[in-house]
């Protein structure tokens, strides 16, 4: 074996850089660009269901944090999954969450190209994607520390300009410089608070649980954390009250500025709302800020979808060559090959400029229903182990074992919605077809492990 391949991750991220990795997976296309589809469903409840969604967001935040406090390994719940629940489960849940993760990383490239055409009309999506895929990828072979800054800049930008937005909307609220359609009566005025009743509440609930499907990035940064026993906990505490402080503020302003019903006909509502009250230079900063956010996202789920392929290799559950790590700590044939997936969303942007992001943010939040599942029911079988062992943890989940069954009860429910709604169907229905597909994987692994084993022996007795 080379030295490049004895090299072994770092532990280069800090308390500032696991916190704005989380807030970056969070803070992103789901909130500036999948809130004008949300809006369109639900009107201004979805503020209420930003709310709900950042509280089972919590709850799974804590299942998982518990045991990677514990045990702060690279792969994460993969990992757990494949202890405290079995081999196949660790090898789902393993794949399914890269494929979550290279579908994310789809997602936010077709939408780095439709915020670019906001300036440039003439520039198709798939051009901007491939500049961004070649750029991101360049720095993420570099050094984790590398990407570490590189995130916490982006997270530091967005943030900025989030307190920034919300502290200029109010200003134009407060002053009446805003033109008659700003009042905060627009959150009731239109058809009330609920124009298309709980069920529109209900029904939106699929969209705007993909705004949350990044937070749990901070449980693949674990192996390479600078101190696991205090950082992150302290994460996991301090981003789920930010992002919904993010969240619910940056609403509350943005459906006071400006009528909700002329909000939801596409586009990011963020640009349209300020480029519409006349301030022009504001809309094209935001619009700066949302392409940011795009790039932080990518940036951030390439990172975790390297380092889940490394954990399945490290497991046994993908070839061992996805286990070498270079001597700069960058598993490199894992980012490689996360890449070279990836760039299929060229394809489909070239194919599919008009519907590639849609396509993929309902295939993106198939997988985060399964991965989240697969987090609450792992916890519970972590939390009974250890009973049996008569251990207590570091860091115990909030509300356990009833937040467990919350959180599934929950995400199966998003499913039913999923099925209810025509756009999302087909996800739904791809789901069992994609588990089947997982199941003949890890039996075909199982019988060439078995078929190994003599051949070891043997190699042991000479």
């Amino acid at each position: 074996m080379s030295t490049q391949e004895q090299g072994n991750l770092k532990h280069g991220l800090s308390n500032r850089h696991i916190q704005l990795i989380a807030l970056g997976g969070a803070i992103g296309t789901g909130l500036f660009l999948g809130i004008s589809q949300s809006i369109k469903l639900a009107g201004p409840s979805v503020i209420l269901g930003y709310a709900i969604a950042g509280f089972i967001a919590f709850l799974m935040m804590r299942q998982l944090g518990e045991m990677v406090v514990e045990e702060p390994v690279s792969g994460s719940f993969s990992h757990f999954a494949y202890k405290y629940w079995g081999p196949f489960a660790g090898f789902m849940s393993g794949w399914n969450y890269w494929v979550l993760n290279v579908l994310v990383c789809m997602a936010e490239l077709s939408a780095i190209g439709l915020y670019i055409q906001y300036w440039w009309p003439q520039i198709p999506t798939w051009a901007s994607a491939l500049t961004f895929f070649i750029l991101i990828n360049g720095i993420n072979l570099l050094h984790v520390k590398f990407f570490g800054e590189m995130e916490f800049w982006f997270s530091i930008v967005k943030i900025l300009a989030i307190l920034a937005m919300i502290a200029f909307g109010s200003y134009l609220l407060a002053t009446g410089t805003a033109g008659p359609q700003a009042s905060i009566s627009n959150l009731w005025a239109l058809g009330g608070f609920f124009p298309f009743g709980v069920e529109g509440l209900v029904m939106a609930m699929a969209v705007i649980i993909f705004a949350f499907g990044g937070i749990e990035l901070f449980g693949i940064t674990a192996a390479e954390a600078r101190d696991p026993d205090k950082t992150l906990p302290k994460a996991v505490n301090q981003i789920i009250y930010r992002i919904l402080i993010f969240y619910i503020a940056t609403l509350l302003v943005l459906f006071s500025l400006f009528p909700w019903n002329q909000m939801a006909q596409g586009g990011s509502p963020f640009v349209m709302v300020f480029a519409s009250l006349d301030s022009q230079g504001v809309a094209t900063l935001l619009n700066f800020v949302i392409l940011t956010a795009a790039v932080s996202v990518y940036n951030g789920t390439s990172y975790c979808s390297s380092r889940m392929l490394l954990g399945l290799a490290q497991q046994g559950n993908a070839p061992k060559v996805f286990a070498r790590i270079n001597k700069r700590g960058i598993p490199t044939n894992a980012v490689i090959l996360s890449a070279a997936v990836t760039i299929l969303c060229v394809l489909l942007n070239y194919i599919f400029p008009e519907k590639a992001f849609g396509l993929l943010m309902m295939l993106v939040v198939a997988a985060i229903v399964i991965n989240w599942v697969v987090i609450s029911w792992t916890h519970l079988k972590f939390r009974k182990f250890m009973m049996r062992q008569g251990q207590t943890t570091k860091f115990p989940s909030f509300m356990y074992p009833f937040s467990n069954y919350l959180c599934m009860v929950f995400m199966l429910g998003i499913l039913v919605v999923m099925s209810l709604t025509p756009d999302m169907r087909v996800a739904v229905m791809m789901i069992p077809g994609w588990i089947l597909c997982l199941m003949v994987a890890y039996q075909f692994k199982r019988r060439k492990l078995k078929a190994e084993q003599p051949v070891h022996a043997l190699e042991a007795d000479m």
